[in-house]
């Protein structure tokens, strides 16, 4: 395979709503390249992107697919992402190494929900869009309709290059308003029939380029200059503005196509070959430190890990995006996030599974290796001699929205699940688990629901491991409010040599700022930052040896047993200040057991009778919603507890802002999807630990004893 040169490379990646023909439009662009002889379709399950085993299954993409095509001298590497927003962040990865995303709308159905979310990730990435309005040949398709749809959301800066003839099943010729042509496609793709404008188009086409050069000449001065002076472009000045728009987001191209048939797609990859901007064009990549990194074959190597996959027969694939420098097989880099050694013996270009091995990789240009040790998503690897805490910005994934608790039905599969899960977040990093220690429960957590039922897919159909899901518990924190003593004597006599040990406490809520009690003299402190957030302070106040200083460490010991198994209803107790200020010993008797257990029970005690609380987490949840749906919003959020913080605007959609408990939460995408028919999204993030109102409290603590007298 040629090598192709940076400025011979073209990274595209093709977004959208669901079933807008992202997959089918993909097989288009590698059958015009001619990597394929025959096109596949979705319906048949033989399309070179959708490969896996639940993709033909459901019929629409879970993954992104890396893909390539050749045509019009340069290499059009491709990803296709899924479109649904549970899988959000396979479409942050292909638009963090794509340098323009293709965004397909559905001519049938106009701007859709899926279409609206994937906008705003192109907007959070800042990245240049040209659009392709697809399925023009359907019955219902209506054009114009979704152009105005566009432009009221999308705004004023989408641009139309083409615009068609004939809407509906007769559907065949476009007139083009860059080339002032008439284009007619053959069914199944082939030569374009080229013509001029018939006199009922020129009137409209000649507006429509008129806007085109206007708005081209906007993002350029010195082209601004010309056309106030002449009126005009020349083409080539035409697609030198046209280019400069697109980067700088200053236009958004639109082209129409049919990938059904197969008609105009090759006019827009023509389009996407001579427009979109190559990667060195676009500008520097980041690093972490807010460095540029510029795109450049000649400079050190460096290439960022965007991709994880697992095949079969082969193990791990790392895609990769070479961001500077180029790479010859054989070489050895340094992974920067774990400053490991990695051989990369061969590299690829992938179409779905198909691999074609090649010899180099130049900057700008996207390949695969096999087989890295120590190597994941979002990576940084550079040449040994280079090495260094360069760090290429990762790819920002969001927070999970949806957590559910998760069991084999034959509990002898349950370790097995922990090591499924890690290879599943090895693949898509926005499913997250954890054995939960505190909670006695795997958490598996995602983007939604529909997210973690195929993640329940992939377990029982390809792990061939039945599992079940379940409400998961809440992370609750236990604490005290008063002041409260209390004593207790462990004492056991069976024979030979008993145990002996009484403990004496005074128990503190830990506020900051607060003096320490002045009722007993402190003699020793200790702070123990606790792994579950907050403190446990630790205060010597024995006076005249009434416990003998080396059982001291055993009184905390027992404390600490206690806090990690809260009295109230098992939860993590943090935030407490104890001070031993007496006790008794027996000479021979006393051991370290005997004041583990003693100040243990001790603690029990007094933490009972200091006014004990239960904190629940709270989260900053913040909902992106259409205005006509706001107020049905917002009294959903009320009714879950929800502290409503502010309001704001983003773009056409409003912004809530609120502070809602966890416990509230459950199924909450769920719950949004159904109240604005799936036109909200949302995201959530941890905030802090607050009181839960005394009913809360009371209900928890009956269903924590009635757990406890079901367990004896």
């Amino acid at each position: 395979m040629k090598v192709y040169q940076t400025n011979e490379i073209k990274n595209i990646a093709l977004i959208g709503g669901a079933k807008s023909g992202k997959t089918t439009l993909a097989e288009c662009m590698l059958f015009e390249g001619g990597l394929i002889n025959r096109r596949g379709t979705v319906e048949d399950k033989n399309t070179v992107s959708d490969y896996r085993e639940i993709e033909l299954e459901r019929q629409n993409s879970i993954y992104s697919t890396v893909l390539y095509t050749e045509v019009f001298d340069k290499k059009i590497n491709i990803i296709d992402a899924p479109g649904f927003d549970d899988f959000v962040g396979e479409v942050l990865g292909a638009l963090k190494v794509a340098d323009t995303a293709i965004m397909l709308v559905n001519a049938q159905n106009g701007v859709e929900v899926g279409t609206e979310i994937t906008w705003r990730q192109t907007n959070k990435c800042n990245s240049p869009v040209i659009f392709a309005v697809n399925q023009l040949e359907h019955e219902k398709a209506n054009f114009d309709e979704t152009i105005r749809q566009m432009k009221a959301l999308f705004g004023e800066k989408v641009t139309l290059i083409q615009y068609p003839v004939n809407v509906g099943h007769s559907f065949n010729t476009v007139i083009d308003v860059l080339k002032m042509k008439m284009l007619k496609f053959t069914t199944g793709g082939g030569k374009v029939e080229i013509s001029d404008i018939p006199e009922s188009e020129k009137a409209k086409a000649e507006e429509l380029h008129n806007k085109l050069v206007e708005s081209a000449a906007e993002g350029d001065e010195s082209l601004m200059e010309i056309f106030f002076d002449k009126g005009t472009l020349t083409e080539e000045e035409l697609i030198k503005g046209l280019g400069k728009g697109i980067i700088a987001r200053g236009l958004f191209p639109v082209l129409c196509i049919c990938s059904k048939h197969n008609m105009g797609v090759s006019t827009l990859l023509e389009f996407i070959s001579n427009n979109a901007p190559s990667p060195n064009v676009v500008g520097p990549e980041k690093s972490t430190d807010g460095k540029d990194i510029k795109i450049d074959d000649k400079g050190t190597a460096i290439a960022f890990v965007f991709k994880t996959t697992v095949e079969p027969h082969i193990g791990q694939v790392s895609f990769f995006k070479m961001i500077s420098g180029t790479l010859a097989e054989g070489v050895d880099l340094v992974n920067s996030n774990t400053n490991s050694k990695e051989r990369l013996t061969q590299f690829f270009v992938t179409a779905g599974k198909n691999r074609t091995k090649i010899e180099k990789v130049v900057a700008g240009d996207i390949a695969s290796t096999i087989k890295l040790k120590d190597t994941h998503t979002n990576n940084t690897l550079l040449m040994p001699k280079d090495q260094s805490s360069l760090l290429v910005e990762p790819i920002k994934y969001p927070e999970p929205k949806f957590r559910t608790a998760v069991r084999a039905k034959n509990t002898a599969d349950d370790e097995k699940l922990i090591t499924i899960f890690r290879e599943m977040h090895e693949i898509d990093q926005t499913i997250l688990y954890e054995q939960s220690k505190e909670l006695k429960q795997i958490i598996l957590q995602g983007q939604g629901e529909l997210h973690l039922n195929i993640a329940k897919w992939i377990v029982e159909n390809l792990q061939k491991i039945e599992i079940e899901y379940f409400a998961p518990k809440i992370p609750y924190r236990e604490t005290i409010t008063k002041n409260a003593k209390s004593m207790y004597r462990h004492k056991k006599q069976s024979g030979g040599a008993g145990q002996f040990g009484e403990v004496h406490m005074l128990v503190e809520p830990y506020v900051v700022g607060k003096p320490d009690q002045t009722e007993f003299p402190i003699r020793g402190r200790e702070e123990h930052k606790l792994p579950w957030g907050g403190s446990l302070f630790f205060h010597n106040c024995i006076v005249g040896g009434a416990i003998d200083a080396r059982f001291l460490p055993a009184i905390l010991k027992g404390i600490m047993e206690k806090i990690e198994e809260g009295p109230l209803t098992g939860s993590y107790a943090r935030d407490i200040i104890v001070n031993i200020y007496d006790g008794k010993m027996h000479p021979v008797d006393s051991n370290e057991i005997s004041f583990r257990l003693a100040g243990r029970n001790a603690f029990r005690e007094a933490f009972k009778n200091a006014g004990p609380k239960i904190l629940e987490p709270i989260y900053d949840v913040e909902v992106i919603v259409p205005d006509e749906k706001m107020g049905d919003v917002i009294t959903d959020l009320q009714g879950r507890r929800g502290v409503m913080m502010g309001m704001d605007s983003e773009g056409n959609y409003k912004k809530i802002i609120a502070k809602v408990p966890l416990a509230e939460m459950n199924r909450y995408s769920t719950s949004l999807s159904s109240i604005t028919s799936g036109r909200a999204t949302y995201g959530l993030k941890f905030a802090e630990y607050l009181q839960v109102p005394p009913d809360i409290q009371t209900q928890l603590l009956k269903d924590y004893e009635a757990q406890e007298k079901e367990e004896e």
